[in-house]
């Protein structure tokens, strides 16, 4: 896994992504894309080992959390997915990460969301509360970045999200200023906005999209016959704080085989043995749709 998997798309030598266009994507709709960065082949590599991670994440107390309805989320060890190193080198990712959060970025989350037939919609909301170098300073300081592990259709219940809402602000109550979920669900008389403003990503396999995780969006009900896994890796610039909801984990031989380019940027610990990781990053007000605050 210290070299890019056979099958990977060719890469250039360090093509020209434009900083304007990537930070007037991000400032602007808040998401953006690259349509066939790996090959198909790659994609469906990663729904192997996904597969095979999510079987073993369901069999241990709090290895998968749900996210609603036939819905999970799991987080994994970087060296168990073998196209990692391919993902986190390759030079859109890496212009993406300098042009939004600086070169000092840290990557902060490896995992993914499994949306199994019969999930529901979710409610509209953001991953997070917005922190206040985003409230008061006006500067995104953190991205999510999803590769689809199979082409998307209409009845797989596909992503969607309202442009621009990165910098909505939701007027809290006083005694929703401790919860931990306040700020990530917009009050329900919001919604016809959102619906106004929705699209629809219709990602296939090889595509990677970076988003704010701000930006607000939902899952949507799947109504296919096979599951529609998605991977996140999380970056953090500097002052960004998500990787204390989350556990990388990296042994002492794996690490001495990532390019130092990765070493430089992978945030977490360095473990003998690879520990098992129990879920913490749980959203409560997406288990039940119809409860919770704002919805």
């Amino acid at each position: 896994m210290d070299t890019p998997s056979a099958g990977a798309a060719p890469q250039p030598p360090q093509p020209d992504y434009d900083t304007a266009r990537i930070m007037g994507g991000l400032y602007g709709d808040g998401i953006i894309a690259l349509r066939g960065a790996f090959e198909p082949a790659w994609a469906d590599r990663l729904r192997e080992d996904i597969e095979q991670l999510f079987e073993e994440a369901r069999q241990r107390p709090r290895g998968a959390l749900p996210r609603g309805p036939q819905r999970w989320y799991v987080e994994v060890h970087p060296e168990r997915l073998r196209g990692f190193v391919d993902i986190v080198t390759h030079p859109w990712f890496k212009a993406v990460c300098r042009a939004v959060l600086g070169p000092d970025y840290r990557i902060v989350e490896v995992g993914f969301d499994v949306p199994l037939p019969g999930a529901q919609d979710q409610p509209w909301h953001r991953d997070f509360p917005m922190p206040p170098e985003t409230s008061l300073g006006r500067r995104l300081n953190s991205l999510a970045f999803n590769l689809t592990a199979v082409d998307t259709t209409p009845e797989m219940g596909p992503f969607e999200v309202a442009p621009g809402t990165q910098w909505d602000e939701f007027g809290l109550d006083a005694e929703d200023s401790g919860r931990r979920e306040a700020g990530m669900f917009p009050p329900r008389e919001w919604f016809p906005r959102y619906e106004a403003r929705r699209q629809v990503r219709m990602a296939q396999r090889g595509d990677i999209s970076a988003r704010s995780a701000l930006t607000i969006h939902r899952g949507t009900a799947h109504r296919g016959d096979r599951a529609r896994p998605v991977l996140v890796v999380g970056v953090d610039a500097p002052d960004a704080r998500n990787g204390e909801r989350h556990d990388i984990q990296v042994t002492p031989g794996y690490l001495a085989t990532l390019p130092a380019e990765v070493r430089t940027h992978l945030a977490g610990r360095v473990v003998e043995k690879l520990e098992y990781i129990e879920q913490s990053h749980g959203i409560e007000g997406l288990l039940a749709p119809g409860s919770g605050s704002g919805y």
